[in-house]
Order: C-alpha cells, then sequence, then structure tokens
C-alpha cells in the first residue's frame, strides 16, 4: 500500500460538506475531530464545500456552513476548495480511466434496475443497499467519456471487472487503530462515476480533491467506511496517494437513527437559538 503520509510530513486534515440543508450535531462532531486532530500535531485543516450537485446545493447553506463552523471556534484554510468550480479535474480524471478501457456509457434507468431486482430473488445489492446493475450496456459501442457527459439520461459506469484486474492483488488501506485493511471494491460493481446532471460522482470528485489538496488524514463518519474500498481502487487506477483513514462514529438520536439533513435532524443554528454554547455541543457529541 502507498500511503501519502511520511514521517516528516505536515499533516493535512479536511472537512467536507455539501451545501445541500443545515449542519447538524453530526457534522459537528466530524468537524471538530478534524479541527482537533489537526491541532494536536501542528497539522493544516482544510474546508472543502462539496457542491458538485448544482441541482440541490444552495448559497444559502453554504453561507449557513461558514457561520456554524466560526460559531463552533473552527478556523481554516482559505481559500477553500469548491467542487463546482473545479469541474474540468473530474473529467480529466473520467478521460484518464476512459482511456484505459475501464468506462461505459449506460442509458438503463434506475427504476428499471431496481423494479428487476425487486423481481429477481437473491438479487446481489452494493454495501448502500442498491442494487447492483447487472452490466446491460457493459459491452455496447464504446462512446468517449467527454460525449457522454454531454448526454442526458446517460451515465458513465466503471467496468468494475476490468478495473479490479488491472489494479491488481494487494489492495487495502491504514485505518486507524486497525492496521491495514483489505479493500473489496467488487462489491459495488459497476458503479456510476459521472452523469450530465452530476460531472462527477462523490466518489470520483473527492479521491480527486483529497489527492490535489494534499490531504494525509481522511476523518469521516464510519457510514463511509465501505466506500473506502472503492476510493482505494480509483487511487490505484489514478495513481493517486493514499491517505490515512480513520471512521469515527455516528452521533444518534433518541431513536438510536444517525442524524440526517433528509430526515430533518435538528440544526446547529436551531440549537444556538435555543442558547446552546460550543461547549455543551461538544459535551453531547463526546468531545
Amino acid at each position: 500500500m502507498t500511503s501519502g503520509v511520511t514521517a516528516d510530513s505536515q499533516r493535512v486534515f479536511r472537512f467536507a460538506p455539501s451545501p445541500n440543508g443545515y449542519l447538524h450535531l453530526g457534522h459537528a462532531y466530524s468537524a471538530l475531530l478534524n479541527f482537533d486532530l489537526a491541532r494536536q500535531c501542528g497539522g493544516r485543516l482544510l474546508l472543502r464545500i462539496e457542491d458538485i450537485d448544482t441541482g440541490r446545493a444552495r448559497a444559502e447553506f453554504e453561507a449557513a456552513i461558514y457561520e456554524d463552523l466560526a460559531w463552533l471556534g473552527l478556523d481554516w484554510e482559505r481559500p477553500v476548495r469548491r467542487q463546482s468550480e473545479h469541474f474540468g479535474d473530474y473529467v480529466r480524471a473520467l478521460e484518464r480511466l476512459d482511456e484505459m478501457g475501464l468506462v461505459y456509457a449506460c442509458d438503463c434507468k434506475r427504476s428499471d434496475i431496481a423494479r428487476l431486482a425487486a423481481g429477481t430473488p437473491g438479487w446481489l445489492r452494493d454495501p448502500d443497499g442498491s442494487p447492483l446493475y447487472p452490466g446491460t450496456c457493459r459491452d455496447k459501442p464504446r462512446r468517449a467519456a467527454r460525449e457522454v457527459l454531454t448526454q442526458r439520461g446517460v451515465a458513465l459506469r466503471l467496468d468494475m471487472h476490468k478495473a479490479a484486474a488491472l489494479a491488481g492483488q494487494g489492495l487495502s488501506w491504514r485505518e486507524f487503530d486497525a492496521g491495514d485493511v483489505v479493500a473489496a471494491p467488487a462489491e459495488w460493481g459497476d458503479v456510476v462515476l459521472a452523469r450530465k446532471d452530476t460531472p462527477a460522482s462523490y466518489h470520483i470528485a473527492v479521491v480527486v480533491d483529497d489527492a490535489l489538496q494534499g490531504v494525509t488524514d481522511v476523518v469521516r463518519g464510519k457510514d463511509l467506511l465501505e466506500a473506502t474500498s472503492l476510493h482505494r481502487l480509483l487511487q490505484r487506477l489514478l495513481d493517486l496517494p493514499a491517505p490515512d483513514y480513520r471512521h469515527h462514529g455516528l452521533v444518534l438520536d433518541e431513536n438510536g437513527e444517525k442524524l440526517a439533513k433528509s430526515v430533518a435532524s435538528t440544526a446547529l443554528r436551531a440549537l444556538r437559538a435555543e442558547g446552546w454554547t460550543p461547549a455543551d455541543v461538544r459535551e453531547r457529541i463526546g468531545l
């Protein structure tokens, strides 16, 4: 395994929220943990705005991110990297995978795949619970990646079998308090890496961003632990350095469920309006 961390290098951490809702206590935990770890080792803390999904990103949510983090007492390096300003970086990475023959165009609808899987007992699913793609378009005539990204309703998928074969054996990552963890990217199947309305998936954008920003330590929730297998595969294929990883526990609500914007978990700004202080937040999340 190739790590981007050396004994004499300054460690670089990052907090990378999406501006598609207000931050909640789960975000506060991740942001504060990154901040604390960077400060303890004399490292750097970066803030990245993951707004590549332009259909859901909102300027008011981005402004609230800065406000909430400043209220918590965090400081970060400027300028802030905003994904929507760097589409070219992701397209170049996709084109490199295309040159290696590892991506293909797919015009299958997600609803059709879900319906097919629902009617087929034992259909395999990826770590997020979505049905694995059956490879319907895998052997169709190739279309250039840049061309695919101009066509609505067409996705660019990774040919997992070819990609895993090219990456070879020994794919792993270094996990805090766990040592080397063997990666299993095949569990994700032929994942979507891009489509016109989202020019790069989270998976391709995050590995490109981390490499370009020199991130050495990825500290994020354990809900992204399984995705690290896919990220390590993309890093090897694109010849990118591998950060060290630390997947922390999640902040749960009173019902034991993960906090999430999608279920309208109480926002930090609402807690602040109720009179909470940054110290109250730290106490609630165990920091």
